[in-house]
């Protein structure tokens, strides 16, 4: 459930998220823009229409429900389910609104085809392969007892066959890309000798920069980059995602200004003390809006185009931080994500104050109130 009172708001830019899409699918191949988990909180419909738009033709979304309000926004387009049938509703679904599901094991697989037969209809199919993961999918062993499988199964079409790499933004890493890479082919050659034919799917953002020249295969999805976030940020391999725009800013509202005279603590517990005489600024937003506990004395927000500090705990609605020699009022505009300048903070910088991945913060910053610009 989104918040809906609070002071924040989530700015998206869609023509970032258009430009995105549009340097990625330059490097060649299908590119599947991934919009799961309601666009990583940029908004699904919306950013699947500006992305047909710019002409994508397919996308990946996360739960089946999600696809099938995917469909009826967008009716041509393919869509993928991520994550499947979880539930045997599900499948009404899948059949319902034409949607491809991930397929991981073979109780799945037996479900939707017993269903897609009884109903006298076809069912298009992703089959996922765990080739590294170990999270969910087939394995390299199944081929023979799913092809056998397969045959007895005249309801179900194999649309695509997918795998996902676990260390293709890691360039310490990269040799188990090489090893999830080879498997996938062999997968995919044994699958096609057997007169199966789909499009195989390996590489996610990192995959389409960094490996799609050996590991493209037909399909890519491209998920974090759409959004503006470099997955080769602070590495060897950083300039592969240069040309990427930010598409989410968050910004919210000044509360109060005032001094803290030295030796005053600020907020519970009494973690920070002021060591010099300060003028801080109680801006509203806290972790009841998605603004984690874990940034108190650690992150920063933009004011003006400089970077204030967060000092003492981030409260449940409110965050204090230090805006000494800055000039700024009650009601003013400070931002959490985004801002002026070179100081702006971006979601990598958030991520790296709060111990998380930039993935999360657009997450939950896109609960917040949405604006589109």
């Amino acid at each position: 459930m989104p918040i809906a009172h609070n002071y924040l708001r989530t700015r998206v830019r869609l023509d970032h998220i258009a430009a995105n899409y549009k340097r990625l699918a330059g490097l060649g191949g299908r590119v599947l823009a991934v919009i799961k988990a309601d666009a990583y909180g940029h908004g699904l419909l919306e950013t699947a229409r500006v992305l047909t738009g710019a002409g994508c033709d397919g996308f990946a979304v996360g739960s089946v429900a999600e696809g099938a309000a995917l469909r009826a926004a967008i009716p041509r387009a393919a869509i993928v389910s991520l994550l499947g049938p979880v539930l045997p509703e599900d499948d009404a679904m899948i059949l319902g609104h034409s949607i491809i599901p991930f397929i991981h094991d073979f109780g799945q697989l037996e479900r939707l085809a017993g269903r897609a037969a009884r109903k006298r209809v076809k069912a298009r199919v992703a089959l996922k392969f765990d080739t590294g993961m170990a999270r969910l999918g087939f394995v390299e062993a199944d081929v023979p007892e799913l092809l056998k499988r397969l045959e007895d199964m005249p309801a179900i079409e194999v649309a695509m066959v997918g795998s996902h790499l676990a260390t293709a933004d890691d360039p310490a890493a990269f040799a188990f890309v090489a090893e999830q890479g080879e498997g996938f082919g062999r997968i995919c050659a044994a699958l096609r000798r057997a007169g199966l034919a789909f499009e195989g799917s390996l590489c996610n953002s990192a995959g389409i920069m960094a490996h799609a020249d050996r590991f493209g295969f037909e399909t890519r999805r491209a998920g974090i980059a759409l959004y503006g976030v470099n997955p080769f940020l602070g590495t060897d391999r950083e300039t592969l995602g240069q040309g990427l725009v930010a598409a989410m800013e968050t910004v919210t509202r000044i509360v109060s200004v005032h001094d803290v005279a030295a030796g005053r603590s600020v907020s519970y517990g009494r973690t920070f003390t002021a060591e010099r005489d300060m003028r801080v600024a109680v801006v509203a937003a806290g972790y009841a809006d998605a603004y984690s506990r874990g940034l108190s004395n650690a992150g920063a927000m933009c004011l003006a185009g400089k970077r204030v500090p967060i000092v003492g705990r981030v409260c449940m609605q409110l965050t204090a931080v230090d805006v000494t020699g800055i000039a700024c009022a009650p009601g003013d505009v400070i931002h959490l994500l985004g801002g002026q300048g070179p100081e702006a903070v971006t979601a990598n910088d958030v991520a790296g104050w709060w111990g998380t991945i930039p993935y999360e913060v657009l997450c939950l910053f896109g609960l917040n109130p949405r604006e589109y610009v």
